[in-house]
């Protein structure tokens, strides 16, 4: 089996499903018991401050533009199991209480410490919080490749981090060097 970690899962455009359809997942992990990744193009309308407010987080050492930049930025849905948890996928080399570097680039974080610094100097440049993730049994991603759900391309940090939300999926399919027009739902097998 070859890993799919680091890479995006881009949905098919027959994908019709109400959560999972035109949406780019950035999977962290994937191995013999399964896969889990975070939706990076299905926003929320909860602003990243809101998350912070509700957790009693707050510093002396804020940098009030970041705090009103924070209220300009919302939570990714990254999918639909325990849409309770949060992540962040960020840039830099700071090591948080509990980061995994996934690439040279791009790290995921759980602790809480990450976001009592996100609107500080100490906090990563770039960044993406979300709550839930999407998460897959064993052999069932590799089904769904098989059934032509999802197309998968290396990971890209300008994409989760530069990229405007609404472009996401659209900016993915156009790195596999495809016409969105002329993909079908249908696989064939020689």
């Amino acid at each position: 089996m070859t890993s799919l970690a680091n890479q995006f899962l881009v949905a098919m455009p027959a994908l019709d499903d109400s959560y999972f359809g035109r949406s780019v997942i950035y999977i962290c992990e994937h191995d013999d018991e399964g896969a889990m990744g975070l939706v990076i193009n299905k926003s929320t309308e909860i602003a990243v401050n809101t998350v912070l407010l509700e957790m009693h987080i707050t510093d002396e050492d804020v940098d009030t533009e970041a705090t009103v930049a924070l209220d300009d930025i919302n939570v990714m849905s990254g999918g639909p199991v325990h849409t309770d948890r949060g992540f962040i996928l960020h840039n830099g080399d700071k090591k948080w209480s509990s980061s995994l570097k996934l690439d040279d680039q791009i790290n995921v974080t759980t602790s809480k410490d990450i976001l009592e610094n996100l609107a500080t100097k100490a906090g990563p440049e770039k960044y993406l919080m979300t709550l839930g993730y999407a998460g897959w049994t064993a052999g069932q991603l590799e089904q769904e490749l098989a059934d032509n759900t999802w197309l998968t391309i290396d990971a890209d940090p300008d994409l989760i981090f530069d990229t405007p939300i609404e472009d996401r999926w659209e900016k993915a399919v156009q790195k596999l060097g495809i016409n969105v027009e002329q993909l079908t739902a249908f696989s064939g097998h020689a």
